[in-house]
């Protein structure tokens, strides 16, 4: 498979760093982004002084724009040729306000490319309009997603050593259980009742794992505790990850599996779905116990995207679920 898409790319593209190695993911704010002496830089204002800082865009997935941000018309273009997703954003990274497909429809922003491969679309497209198959690969994008959770919950030597301590038997049980149900559903209206039963649980063992009384969930952005700003911040790191691999596999962010097919950028929510509550979650509470600021929590997470190969899990699943069921059409 590498082989044939390697005799596909123009020399000069094999120099450049697979989006999947790529080390970097940046949010910035109060800052002006601009290419000075050909490279992509941000400028800060420190008293009189303006201080210039590299972003070196061909190691670089994604880039969130928060407040007091502006970008140059000649760095967008730098972006789009190093094939880096930009996305606009409030404070802390959260809401997303416009940024591919995500709400508003400004397309122009990604780095598109009437050269993406099209393998992984052919296959997907094979199997989508199926509602039987579409159902089959939400199922196996939600094994996946449990297959990380149990692993990060239970072997993550960070998060032990943090102090979450989660009660063994019960995790085992809730997983299995959700395994079962999970099997068992028959359409998406029916998973999505079995997926929020098993959400709301994995809240609550969270929070008691390390001792974080009291949780309720907020909506919508709408919670105003540590806990609930840190899983809107860290989940919208995640979608900017879930972008970033659908767009590389070049499958669009509307063929959505388990979000609605009426919902703009649902596939990136599936995406995001594999590593949210394995990575995410955990860090979340732990962040909020000690009293993390919003920029020590987003590193954090961005640590443990980095340890667990987060964007190579979102990759590899959406090839795998593509290969399998368009395959097989």
């Amino acid at each position: 498979m590498k082989k044939s898409i390697k005799n596909n790319i123009r020399p000069k593209e094999l120099k450049t760093i697979l989006h999947s190695k790529r080390a970097n993911l940046y949010y910035l704010e109060h800052c002006r982004v601009l290419v000075k002496g050909g490279r992509v830089e941000y400028v800060t204002d420190e008293g009189q002084k303006s201080l210039y800082w590299n972003i070196p865009i061909a190691n670089t997935t994604s880039v969130l724009f928060g407040t007091g941000t502006s970008v140059t018309q000649l760095a967008m273009r730098e972006f789009s040729k190093a094939g880096v997703m930009v996305g606009f954003c409030g404070g802390g990274g959260t809401p997303l306000f416009s940024g591919n497909e995500f709400d508003i429809d400004i397309s122009w922003l990604s780095p598109q490319s009437e050269y993406r491969p099209t393998e992984y679309l052919q296959n997907w497209v094979r199997f989508w309009f199926d509602d039987n198959k579409r159902l089959k690969a939400a199922k196996m994008l939600q094994v996946m997603r449990l297959d990380l959770i149990e692993r990060s919950w239970t072997s993550n030597k960070k998060f032990q050593e943090a102090g979450f301590q989660i009660d063994q038997m019960e995790f085992e049980i809730c997983l299995s259980q959700f395994r079962l149900a999970l099997d068992r559903a028959e359409d998406t209206m029916t998973l999505f009742t079995v997926e929020a039963r098993l959400t709301k649980q994995l809240f609550k063992m969270a929070a008691n794992a390390i001792k974080y009384n009291s949780f309720v969930r907020a909506k919508h952005g709408t919670g105003t505790d540590p806990a609930n700003r840190f899983l809107d911040h860290g989940n919208y790191l995640a979608y900017g990850l879930g972008a970033t691999a659908t767009w590389v596999l070049g499958i669009p962010h509307a063929l959505s599996v388990f979000h609605g097919k009426t919902r703009r950028g649902g596939l990136v929510f599936d995406v995001a779905d594999l590593i949210k509550d394995a990575l995410v979650l955990p860090q979340a509470f732990i962040s909020a116990a000690r009293g993390d600021e919003e920029q020590v929590f987003r590193r954090s997470c961005l640590d443990n995207f980095s340890h667990d190969e987060a964007l190579d899990h979102m990759i590899d699943s959406l090839k795998y679920v593509a290969l399998t069921l368009g395959e097989t059409t």
